[in-house]
């Protein structure tokens, strides 16, 4: 395939990303090195952007991987039903110094030809990155049910399954992580990366030396929509609403912080789409293209209560233009306030302690959660040790999935109907 091929598939950032650019600049430094050691044969399932890199944010799973393993990384397989796709992903890999890992990558159409394909020469390690909408159900007759046929065909490789772990009924999800706690042969990883944040460690340490009770957590995500051109992303029945597919995150860190949430109390309200203060002049599809019932909120704020008695606060929006997004959690507790600014790009954690009215400031520009979330789950899975455990396990994060949507049908429930 030729260079001019490659850029009408828009497949040219992800050179710029294995060469360390991303779309807003440098990509952060690598804070770990590849070691020596035996080579990690690994199986991407999906050659889309979470795991081949976007224009639309820092996340590129395959140049993680690259980062961590370094000459150690054979890719023995990526699934994908859009083989030009795939085949592009492979060509531009082809022309960066990764090259040899994928020299003999194969390309299969679907996860049942790769466990056929591979049942001889079976991964260390699976990159679940395939959209979520055809995961994390037990359900065979679409072929969704994709975590059981690797549970089932690689019954020793370890899996790390992409965030949310799915879009489709809670009690479906319910069932694969039962299935994956019973068979217990994989070790798994859900890709909630703002866990291992430097930032979010250094938060977790203050409150764990001090002896802290959250009292409650605050957050803050709001949306620059005008990159947005994934016409899914807007559509509530592929990708379940901005709640479930974007603001997961900060419910899973809020979760992080409060512990488990009474999901009886959420309570929650929405801007929609036909109110007048929902109306956004720099959306880049065709929303018309969708049911109207189906059209995302474009703000939605909710409370609820943890078990332990704590409060709990999310504000959710889509209003901003341009490429930065607004994101921040606040964390408080008798004396302290921990807050969290931009976690995705340069976070920067304020700290108000008792006896001072002043915030300490401390930077973490250089730190790559990504990276560090990827090295652990590779030791994990290579060695059975990391410095870091595996911090978010496919039983915790339906727990994050159940509260996602605890919150969306809240909203769905006040929501003002059209007149």
């Amino acid at each position: 395939m030729r260079p001019s091929q490659l850029r009408n598939l828009g497949i040219t950032r992800l050179l710029r990303a294995t060469e360390g650019m991303g779309s807003n600049g440098p990509v952060p430094k690598a804070n770990l090195l590849p070691v020596t050691g035996p080579q990690v044969k690994v199986l991407i399932i999906g050659a889309g952007n979470i795991n081949f890199g976007s224009e639309e944010g820092p996340w590129n799973h395959s140049q993680r991987l690259e980062r961590k393993l370094g000459t150690r990384l054979k890719v023995i397989g990526l699934v994908d039903p859009a083989v030009a796709r795939a085949q592009a992903v492979l060509e531009a890999k082809s022309l960066t110094f990764a090259a040899p890992a994928y020299s003999s990558t194969e390309i299969y159409a679907s996860v049942q030809a790769a466990v056929s394909g591979l049942s001889s020469e079976p991964p260390d390690v699976i990159i679940l990155g395939s959209p979520p909408a055809f995961r994390g159900t037990t359900d065979a007759s679409k072929g969704f049910d994709t975590e059981v046929q690797l549970s089932s065909g690689f019954p020793s490789s370890a899996l790390f399954v992409e965030k949310p772990v799915s879009t489709g009924l809670v009690e479906e999800v319910r069932l694969v992580a039962d299935l994956l706690e019973t068979r217990k042969g994989n070790l798994v990883s859900v890709g909630y990366m703002l866990r291992y944040s430097a930032a979010v460690r250094k938060m977790k340490e203050i409150i764990k030396e001090n002896e802290l009770n959250v009292m409650m957590t605050s957050a803050r995500y709001i949306m620059a929509y005008e990159a947005s051109r994934k016409l899914a992303w807007w559509d509530k029945r592929i990708d379940g609403g901005p709640i479930v597919e974007q603001a997961t995150h900060f419910c899973d860190l809020s979760r992080y912080f409060g512990g488990e949430v009474d999901l009886d109390s959420v309570m929650a309200h929405s801007l929609e789409w036909y109110e007048k203060p929902g109306h956004l002049s720099k959306i880049q599809v065709n929303e018309l293209q969708i049911p109207e019932d189906e059209r995302i909120p474009r703000f939605t704020s909710a409370t609820w209560k943890y078990e332990s008695g704590a409060l709990g606060h999310l504000e959710h929006g889509v209003s901003l233009q341009g490429s930065d997004f607004n994101t921040e959690l606040a964390v408080y507790a008798d004396g302290y306030l921990l807050k969290l600014v931009d976690p995705y790009n340069r976070p920067t954690l304020y700290v108000r302690r008792p006896g001072s009215d002043s915030e300490e400031v401390h930077a973490f520009h250089d730190d790559d959660p990504f990276l560090s979330e990827m090295s652990s789950f590779i030791d994990m899975a290579t060695t059975g040790k990391a410095e870091v455990p595996i911090l978010s396990s496919y039983a915790d994060a339906v727990r994050t999935y159940e509260m996602t949507w605890a919150i969306r049908w809240a909203s769905e429930k006040t929501r003002r109907l059209r007149t």
